[in-house]
């Protein structure tokens, strides 16, 4: 048996999921397990990388370039709706062994991401890209097997009564009456990247749309709930400007009628949003995260 690789893991990862995560203490051998399984040699450790999964950048046996992908979570998930996407306006999988939490992928040029585009070429790059992924989560309106915006978001509602600070009390309330209300009219049940924001969007090769989508946590729900995570991207940058509130409340309008979305369901899909991974980054000890995001809530 060849030995686990040498695997230098990023700092953010280890941050992330915590220096004794049995994962990571896994991470070599899962490793060599891939590498092995389809027969593939290691080129470099993507980093910074992001917090919940590792990539390789490999050659196939046949010399092809390639990534390997190993998620702590959710590779299922990601796989299944890779499929369902088939590489219209994603990544192309290759393979899995998602029970290990494995995904080879296609290789993209994971250094130059939509965030390398002044901000108004990039939202008009990013709802493109995010448009192609809005499909029915299964051909012929058949099951699927991926959790609704409803489960996902009641996941963070006793997080958020929890970790919001009492000065922003109201905030909070205000962002779980807009989910309830939300929920119960939601127009329609569309496969979601879950997770878009213009970094998971990166260059690829010729022959290829010229940006292609990567790291979905797929939900099915409304496009709006999707859009939503991209109102506040480059958020410090948008925090540093004057004007940030009425800034804000632009690009809602502008995002929304570039995709056809109700103003008022992405407005408080994006007040929502803010407000859960607000509490959830305080919730981390990352307060001054958590407070820009409730301060971004509160321009909305």
């Amino acid at each position: 048996m060849a030995p686990a690789p040498h695997v230098d893991l990023p700092q953010r990862l280890v941050r992330a999921q915590g220096a004794d995560s049995p994962w990571l203490a896994e991470l070599p051998e899962l490793v060599r397990k891939s590498l092995t399984r389809w027969e593939l040699t290691v080129e470099r450790v993507v980093t910074p990388g992001g917090r919940g999964s590792l990539v390789v950048l490999v050659r196939r046996a046949d010399g092809t370039p390639a990534a390997l992908k190993l998620r702590a979570t959710g590779a299922e998930a990601e796989a299944a709706a890779l499929t369902r996407w088939n590489g219209h306006g994603a990544v192309r999988l290759l393979d899995a062994a998602p029970e290990t939490g494995a995904l080879l992928l296609e290789r993209l040029h994971a250094e130059i991401s939509l965030r390398s585009l002044p901000e108004a070429k990039a939202n008009l790059e990013a709802a493109s890209a995010l448009r192609r992924l809005w499909v029915p989560p299964a051909p012929s309106g058949g099951g699927h097997p991926f959790t609704t915006v409803a489960e996902h978001t009641a996941r963070a509602v006793d997080g958020i009564r929890a970790h919001v600070p009492e000065e922003a009390r109201p905030l909070a309330e205000e962002a779980l009456e807009l989910r309830s209300a939300l929920l119960a009219d939601a127009p329609e049940d569309l496969l979601l990247h879950g997770d878009f924001r213009q970094g998971a969007v990166l260059s690829a090769d010729p022959g290829r749309a010229h940006w292609l989508v990567v790291g979905p946590d797929p939900l099915v729900g409304e496009r709006a709930y999707d859009l939503a995570r991209l109102v506040r991207d480059r958020l410090h940058d948008l925090g540093a400007t004057s004007g940030a509130s009425s800034l804000t409340r632009r690009r809602v309008r502008k995002l929304a009628d570039s995709l056809e979305v109700d103003r008022d369901r992405l407005r408080g899909w994006s007040l929502y949003r803010a407000v859960e991974s607000g509490a959830r980054h305080i919730a981390a000890g990352d307060r001054a995260d958590g407070e820009m995001l409730l301060e971004f809530a509160g321009w909305l």
